[in-house]
């Protein structure tokens, strides 16, 4: 079929899409509505959901017929949040981080659970529960400001597109905290995909296990200043070779505090010292693709009053996207439409037209 302009969500409660993504081969649109995974067709229609996340479900990416998503249980101000928009009171969680794998093929109707009917398992990352719970390079709670996960999504090494090799990459959740300084960068790890799949079991949030491996392959390191959460989404484009990071933009008055980020996908990492951190650390680099103040490039826009693609964006590979345009107007039943844009990057600064 024709790719539609538009795709509209339809309504799905209290919490906010945290992430789509598309399968364009089989005429499917998932989104992440924080608690649930929704498939649509490229219609709107509503095929089925899988429920019972009693967690944070952020961003999520398709690949060879499988979503990944970022998946937080948490007992701060973002997992207290989603177990009130669940009615679920004074229930603590065991504060954990996994990258959660969806077996789409099994939604097939409304209302199915994602644990109980075979759906979703989930790879459990040491180091980022070990970031969380170590201290900072100040002193304070949480190394580099880590709240836990967001951004996903797969594709190449960052300057190696062409050795064969996908990898899932995982963005840190990063604290808005105005005074301290070692959390000025974005932190996105790297594994393998079949490392994920291989140490994916079963989960409940009752049930929590610890399968997952070691280490990542790799912890990079990119320096945009200090964001509110991090980035929110993190997507591979195959038409430009880069890395697009949405965020919710930053605060402090030092940056720019842009809301979209391009990481240089064919310039491999250097180590260097690692600003207000110490140590040294591989440093991705952004594409020169924006104002580039204070040495920082990036991109502002905004759709539906919210940072453009910080609650959904995903590529085509063929420079065409999708962003979400969210409908704030009735808070207890949220909603987003999927909008079509073409990226412009034969000009300076790259633009994103809306195809209609």
């Amino acid at each position: 079929m024709k790719r539609p302009n538009a795709v509209y969500s339809g309504k799905w409660g209290k919490c906010h899409c945290q992430g789509i993504a598309v399968d364009e081969k089989n005429g499917f649109i998932y989104y992440s509505f924080t608690t649930k995974l929704v498939k649509c067709d490229l219609t709107g229609k509503t095929v089925g959901w899988a429920d019972g996340i009693i967690g944070h479900l952020g961003c999520i990416g398709f690949y060879n017929g499988k979503i990944y998503a970022s998946l937080e249980y948490l007992n701060d101000e973002i997992g207290k949040g989603v177990l009130n928009a669940l009615g679920i009171k004074g229930e603590n969680v065991a504060e954990a981080f996994y990258v959660a794998v969806f077996d789409v093929d099994k939604i097939t109707k409304p209302g199915m659970d994602a644990v109980k009917d075979g759906i979703m398992r989930a790879t459990y990352l040491k180091t980022v529960v070990e970031d969380f719970y170590a201290k900072g390079a100040d002193g304070n709670d949480h190394a580099y400001g880590c709240s836990g996960i967001d951004g996903i999504t797969v594709g190449p090494d960052f300057g190696k597109e062409t050795d064969g090799n996908d990898y899932l990459m995982v963005a840190y959740g990063i604290y808005s905290d105005l005074k301290r300084k070692d959390n000025d960068y974005q932190v996105i790890l790297k594994y393998p995909v079949t490392e994920i799949d291989h140490y994916a079991q079963p989960l409940a949030h009752d049930n929590l296990h610890y399968s997952g491996p070691d280490n990542p392959v790799d912890k990079y390191f990119l320096y945009t200043g200090n964001t509110f959460y991090g980035v929110q989404n993190l997507e591979y484009d195959a038409y430009t070779g880069d890395y697009f990071a949405c965020v919710y933009h930053g605060f402090k008055p030092d940056f720019p505090n842009y809301t979209l980020f391009v990481i240089d996908g064919k310039r491999p990492p250097e180590t260097r010292e690692l600003c207000g951190i110490g140590g040294r650390g591989k440093v991705l680099s952004l594409r020169n693709v924006g104002g580039g103040e204070k040495g920082i490039y990036g991109l502002s826009k905004f759709l539906g009053g919210t940072e453009f693609g910080s609650m959904g964006f995903f590529s085509f590979g063929d420079g065409y996207f999708y962003a979400t345009d969210p409908d704030w107007s009735d808070k207890n039943n949220l909603s987003v439409t999927a909008r079509l844009f073409r990226l412009r990057n034969d000009v300076f600064p790259w633009e994103f037209e809306e195809v209609r």
